[in-house]
């Protein structure tokens, strides 16, 4: 029978993979608004909601990352 143990919570590198998904969210931004001037208004209204929804979503991974740092620090002590 197949050891059923889940593996260890390993957080150790949760605060670069959440900094590097800022970084490409970032980009993915920036080359959504540099297509802005080529798009439709329809597109443009697409764009301009998914870069909401990305602004959204960097907000949450920082405060994720402040999680992390707490958490990290709180072992560490």
């Amino acid at each position: 029978m197949a050891n059923n143990k889940p593996n260890p919570d390993d957080r150790s590198d949760n605060v670069e993979k959440l900094q590097s998904m800022i970084f490409n969210t970032i980009q993915n931004m920036e080359e959504a608004e540099a297509t802005l001037e080529f798009s439709n208004e329809q597109e443009r209204a697409q764009i301009e909601a998914k870069n909401e929804r990305r602004r959204e979503s960097i907000e949450g991974m920082r405060a994720e990352i402040k999680d992390e740092y707490r958490a990290q620090n709180n072992n560490n002590q």
